[in-house]
């Protein structure tokens, strides 16, 4: 079990974050269409999972942001923000942002992504959403950078994310 923190306080995280090098695991999380859908929709791209627990708070907004404003130079790649939030609230942040360059997943139908993927907050005040985390896939799932944010209110480290996929 990994250890966070929000705004300092100890927070448990269960499951473990895919390692680079390591072959992605399944998930099925909910898009704005309320179909679930699985990596192998995005089949033969590279993938970047923004992985936050609310796009309804500053630090996630602004994640959701930064990662839009790249999305449209990366080659071969589809930015996945994923979040604890419907699909219909979700769609609706982004078109009112204009992000047009990421795609939402919910984990609102599919709880297990939360452990399978490392980013399972346990306790605390946010307890049942996602840790913010980055996760990089190649074309062939397989991971290529990941990154558990250590303290929930700060953005990740953009720049290695992005590096990932040079």
């Amino acid at each position: 079990m990994a250890q966070i923190t929000l705004r300092g306080n100890p927070i448990d995280v269960r499951g473990t974050l895919p390692q680079p090098g390591t072959k992605a695991p399944a998930l099925r999380l909910t898009d704005k269409s309320l179909a679930d859908v699985g990596l192998d929709a995005w089949s033969g791209k590279r993938k970047v999972l923004n992985i936050v627990p609310s796009l309804d708070t500053p630090t996630c907004a602004q994640s959701a942001r930064q990662f839009n404003q790249h999305a449209g130079s990366l080659r071969n790649t589809v930015v996945l923000v994923v979040s604890a939030d419907l699909p219909f609230s979700a769609s609706r942040f982004c078109s009112v942002e204009g992000l047009d360059n990421v795609l939402t997943l919910s984990t609102f139908r599919n709880p297990d992504f939360l452990p399978d993927w490392g980013v399972d907050m346990s306790n605390g005040p946010l307890r049942g959403l996602t840790a913010r985390a980055v996760v990089v896939l190649d074309e062939n799932d397989k991971v290529l950078h990941s990154q558990l944010v250590s303290e929930v209110a700060e953005e990740p480290d953009y720049a290695a994310a992005l590096a990932a996929l040079a």
